[in-house]
């Protein structure tokens, strides 16, 4: 071959090399999705006795975190209003108490702008050390591995959870286990009644119900196998909408492994999108924005009533009974 056709050849390999190194450095630095919106919260009291004494109001507020940056933070209250922080898992409140309401319907706002992020956990190949307990090392381990008052981790739901892990030798291949059972087990179907409370004795046995059933039935089998887990719930954005209402809540969760860290799932969206399911364990994407996290929650002051189930919703009281009768709104617009 002639020296010139060499040099050619050369050329066009280490062009090629060179073309491909390009491509790969371009795929593996790609910043990661991400969404910009404003977002509005409101909730307006409605009817009130005319016999009133005291209305407490408190209504959860977003924070910043690793997957979301909340900024632009407006509040428009009728009352004075303090914001204080749920002491068990640190969720963010605002708090508004009044002594003899003078009108009978009061509204309030919260409006924010929000960057919420892809939150991806990259787990290919990732080694877990099977020979330590899942949350070795995890501050507060205890809050995700003893059982809420609708999220047990006994009787039913251990069992279910080692028949689903058995023959299964690390932490990851465990949860990915009941994970998939979860997934392909329920069905996303909001018919009858006893869905929505996060029931998961309820989950177990009808299959079927909203996110919340999906993950109280997919934490309680985590936890009750020694994996620790956690509750996350906000609002879903609508992926091909760039404005409008939200109708309601969305929740998620997420489960932690020594050596990994904290890891998202969405069981009840890959329950709907069964071509997402290997996406959505180990990855959320960026139509949502959370609000806060945990069960079973006492709010600051403390509410009169029963510990929250979840709180994502304004909660009141008048006289120290719950007061229910609230309208809420929730919309959105992205920024471009």
């Amino acid at each position: 071959m002639k020296k010139s056709a060499i040099a050619v050849t050369l050329i066009i390999l280490v062009g090629t090399f060179l073309l491909c190194l390009g491509r790969e450095f371009t795929l593996s630095s790609v910043s990661p999705a991400q969404r910009t919106l404003v977002f509005t919260y409101s909730a307006r009291i409605k009817d009130l006795p005319t016999d009133s004494g005291t209305l407490k109001l408190w209504l959860p507020l977003p924070v910043s975190d690793a997957n979301q940056t909340v900024s632009d933070l407006r509040i428009t209250s009728p009352y004075p209003y303090r914001v204080g922080s749920e002491p068990r898992f640190g969720n963010s409140l605002l708090y508004v108490e009044v002594n003899k309401p003078a009108n009978p319907s009061l509204n309030f706002e919260v409006q924010f702008k929000v960057t919420r992020k892809e939150y991806r956990k990259n787990l290919a190949g990732l080694a877990t050390d099977g020979l330590n307990p899942p949350g070795r090392n995890l501050p507060d381990a205890h809050k995700y591995l003893t059982p809420d008052n609708l999220v047990p981790i006994s009787g039913k739901i251990r069992d279910l959870a080692l028949q689903v892990t058995e023959g299964k030798k690390t932490p990851l291949d465990k949860v990915r286990a009941i994970y998939d059972y979860v997934t392909w087990t329920l069905k996303y179907d909001k018919s009858g009644t006893g869905w929505g409370r996060g029931d998961a004795l309820y989950a177990c046995d009808a299959k079927h119900g909203n996110c919340t059933d999906f993950h109280s039935l997919f934490i309680a089998m985590a936890r009750s196998v020694g994996i620790p887990a956690k509750f996350e719930i906000g609002f879903p954005l609508p992926e091909n909408q760039s404005a409008g209402e939200i109708a309601g809540y969305h929740c998620w969760a997420e489960f932690y492994i020594q050596g990994i860290g904290w890891i998202p799932v969405d069981s009840s969206e890959a329950s709907k999108n069964k071509e997402k399911a290997n996406y959505f364990f180990g990855t959320l994407d960026v139509n949502r924005v959370q609000f806060t996290q945990g069960r079973d929650l006492e709010l600051v002051p403390p509410q009169a009533g029963k510990p929250l189930n979840y709180f994502v919703y304004p909660y009141a009281e008048v006289n120290g009974k719950e007061f229910s009768n609230i309208d809420r709104k929730f919309s959105f617009e992205d920024v471009r």
